[in-house]
């Protein structure tokens, strides 16, 4: 269970991935029904530390790395690239890993992960400006340039900026489930979820709002029980089949079916979380049909089965 967070700060330290993380884990969500954390910003050291651009301006951290040794999550916000990063700071991440907690970077953060050893295998990305070196430096790194966010055992990259947001309410809503993960994208007004129907390691993007096709998508959400086909998703679209293929997926970094099925499950996990439906009736609810239908694509999606997702996130004991 996600309860406490240490963010690393290192010297030159981007402001915005920096407040992303003070953003989704430090503030206390309670009163809208949202999730606390116990949060600790860190340094090499306390004391002093300067950020990147913005004006320069410093910030006060007054933690040393002591902090990370028993949280359930480690932040590296990015930093930039050049230098090496002091061999503590490497040795808490690789600790934090090595017990079990996560450990998540936050666009060119991922640089400091790399020099620790722990993208050496996995998937991983950044910020589309440094993904190439990222690959020329950890050549054993699985660079993908072409997402928002990677999950692999435990060791989440985002790519810039925003993305960091992304990839924070993903390790939420995994943790904690959609209902935190909504309640913390409410008051930042953010969208809760943003993938292409992706297995849960790989992410691909999908802009906050689509261009031509922002109101079908949210007709698509509401009416996630209808049979939602291509023809007549493209008659409503006024425009041709091909053509609604083809926009679909430069609006939306997917194909119609891919971001369907993931907004079904994304609205199976919101039901099983909040009510005591069957498995059977939010099958239908959400145009999975069948709840056999539900089952395979919430295993192929989440690695988990419904009944076993409301065992885990529901708030009080359900039929």
């Amino acid at each position: 269970m996600l309860r406490s967070v240490a963010v690393i700060a290192l010297p030159n330290v981007a402001p915005f991935e920096l407040g992303v993380a003070c953003e989704v884990f430090g503030i206390d969500r309670r009163d809208t029904g949202g999730p606390a954390f116990d949060f600790t910003i860190c340094g090499v050291e306390p004391g002093v530390i300067r950020t990147k651009d913005a004006g320069h301006f410093s910030i006060v951290v007054e933690h040393g790395l002591e902090a990370t040794r028993d949280v359930d999550l480690v932040i590296i916000p990015a930093y930039g690239t050049s230098g090496p990063v002091p061999e503590a700071v490497l040795d808490a991440l690789r600790d934090a890993h090595a017990r079990g907690a996560w450990v998540l970077s936050i666009c060119s953060g991922s640089f400091a992960l790399g020099q620790a050893g722990l993208l050496d295998g996995r998937q991983c990305t950044t910020h589309w400006m440094y993904t190439d070196e990222l690959g020329r430096t950890f050549p054993q790194a699985r660079v993908n340039p072409a997402v928002l966010y990677v999950d692999d055992d435990r060791v989440i990259t985002s790519a810039g900026t925003a993305a960091g947001i992304d990839a924070c309410l993903h390790l939420v809503r995994r943790e904690l489930g959609a209902t935190a993960a909504s309640a913390i994208a409410r008051r930042m007004v953010v969208p809760p979820h943003r993938d292409g129907g992706q297995a849960q390691y790989v992410d691909t993007p999908l802009p906050c709002d689509a261009d031509t096709l922002a109101p079908l998508l949210a007709w698509m959400v509401e009416n996630l029980e209808e049979e939602l086909s291509v023809p007549d998703l493209a008659a409503r679209a006024f425009v041709s089949e091909r053509t609604f293929a083809r926009r679909f997926r430069a609006e939306t970094g997917t194909t119609p079916a891919a971001w369907i099925t993931r907004q079904r499950v994304v609205r199976a996990q919101e039901m099983l979380e909040r009510s005591d439906a069957s498995i059977e009736e939010i099958a239908r609810l959400c145009g999975f049909g069948t709840a056999a239908v539900l089952r395979h694509h919430f295993a192929r999606t989440l690695g988990t089965s419904p009944q076993a997702y409301r065992r885990t996130f529901a708030p009080t004991p359900v039929s």
